[in-house]
């Protein structure tokens, strides 16, 4: 099966605010879907608006699985941590075409929101 691209950019990230009171925790997440036989490499590039980009973060999507990174945990980030409330892009590099989401959790209303950000991919 051949599906997806292999550049995907996401111009609209914005980590919201924890709040305690709410059952959920507020945050933002990628999902990559390999649908390949083998292995893919991903390299991830974070873009911000007040300061130098951080490029290189490699992950590995295992073949037909999907992985989900949190935007809110380091670990799942090579170290690196996104401010909160802080405006910042990506974009997503794959050595195999790929199939890639991004969703924000905001629970700093009583009424949560979810959405899915929709990306480029060329």
């Amino acid at each position: 099966m051949e599906g997806g691209k292999r550049v995907w950019y996401f111009p609209d990230g914005y980590l919201p605010a924890k709040n305690p009171a709410s059952a959920l925790e507020a945050h933002e997440a990628l999902m990559l879907f390999n649908v390949h036989d083998c292995e893919v490499r991903v390299i991830i590039d974070i873009y911000y608006s007040d300061r130098d980009p951080v490029r290189g973060i490699e992950v590995k999507v295992p073949a037909e699985r999907i992985i989900s990174l949190r935007m809110d945990h380091k670990e799942d980030l090579g170290g690196h941590e996104i401010p909160l409330l802080t405006q910042y892009a990506l974009r997503i590099t794959a050595s195999k075409p790929i199939v890639v989401q991004f969703g924000r959790l905001d629970t700093t209303q009583t009424n949560m929101a979810y959405y899915l950000g929709v990306g480029y991919c060329e």
